[in-house]
């Protein structure tokens, strides 16, 4: 007895609804590019705020003092879960967010459903509207006093911990891991999300904030990220430019690997039926008959119902 394709290639629903997403993107980036832009900023904007949370809470948690010692693990814990809402509102809002749409984009080349050029042209949008989005409230935190104190020598920490990595080909590296890990968990969490076996949204929520919890704990490099947090040291601190591009350069390559390639294309291969059908005509036969025959059985029970209504 031969094996039903949905049996062996149980992502195909994962597959078709990461493709419907990929079309609205492309008609957005198209028709009403502007639009779509106000999306992507949005999600830079969320960022800045959960961000900036997370820094506020490791200040906190490191200025309590027990004997000779902090309590900033602790902040870090803490930071990193308030941290990971930031992809629930993100998703929930329907806003646009750069390291995943690399999965999506890589999985539509990969079934030939957009050019790569149309895909960049939707990942280049995308990073240019979470930038602005970022920037915006970057502008916003350099008129307050959200950013001083405890809070903002917590951030300024992370960036020079950041722009560190350039200083050696083995630190860039090191980044190099960090970022591909870190959408690698992105991307897990959308998979999750996209092929259709979670139906609860506390289900989706709790994997979205795990995932997010998972990359800030550890420290892992996230492009979008890095690049909101960098202008708003920028403009409450004073960052290195230069080395603040080179840290963002490298995240994107590794965000694109771990999102794009070891989720994307990897489950867009895995999922592949094409040659498997191929080679089992029979089986995409059957399958093409099964409603004809779930219909005709429906009409049969039809119509004896309706003979045992008329009797």
């Amino acid at each position: 007895m031969s094996e039903s394709p949905n049996a062996l290639f149980p992502g195909k629903q994962f597959i078709s609804t990461v493709l419907e997403a990929l079309d609205a993107k492309t008609r957005m980036t198209g028709t009403i590019a502007h639009r779509y832009l106000m999306r992507a900023a949005m999600a830079g904007m969320i960022v800045a705020v959960f961000y900036i949370v997370n820094y506020a809470i490791v200040g906190v948690f490191d200025g309590i003092k027990v004997g000779d010692a902090s309590l900033a693990g602790l902040g870090r814990i803490l930071g990193a879960l308030c941290f990971g809402p930031a992809l629930v509102f993100i998703y929930y809002t329907k806003s646009e967010l750069l390291t995943s749409n690399m999965m999506v984009v890589v999985i539509g080349a990969y079934y030939r459903k957009i050019s790569w050029l149309r895909g960049l042209r939707v990942l280049g949008m995308c990073l240019l509207g979470n930038f602005v989005g970022g920037l915006v409230f970057a502008v916003m935190y350099h008129f307050s006093t959200l950013v001083d104190s405890a809070t903002g020598d917590q951030a300024v920490h992370s960036v020079e911990a950041k722009l560190a990595y350039l200083d050696s080909l083995s630190s860039m590296g090191d980044l190099f891991v960090r970022a591909i890990l870190c959408n690698f968990m992105i991307n897990l969490a959308m998979l999750l999300i996209y092929n259709g076996f979670i139906k609860e949204d506390w289900s989706k929520i709790f994997s979205m904030i795990m995932a997010v919890f998972v990359f800030a704990f550890l420290g892992l490099e996230h492009s979008v990220a890095n690049t909101v947090l960098f202008s708003v040291v920028g403009l409450t601190h004073g960052v290195n430019v230069p080395l603040a591009l080179g840290n963002v350069a490298i995240a994107l390559l590794g965000n694109f690997v771990g999102g794009g390639l070891l989720i994307g294309a990897y489950y867009a291969y895995a999922n592949d039926d094409t040659r498997w059908l191929r080679s089992h005509p029979e089986t995409a036969a059957q399958g093409a008959q099964t409603p004809a025959r779930a219909s005709g059985n429906g009409r049969k029970s039809g119509a004896r119902k309706g003979k045992q209504r008329r009797r």
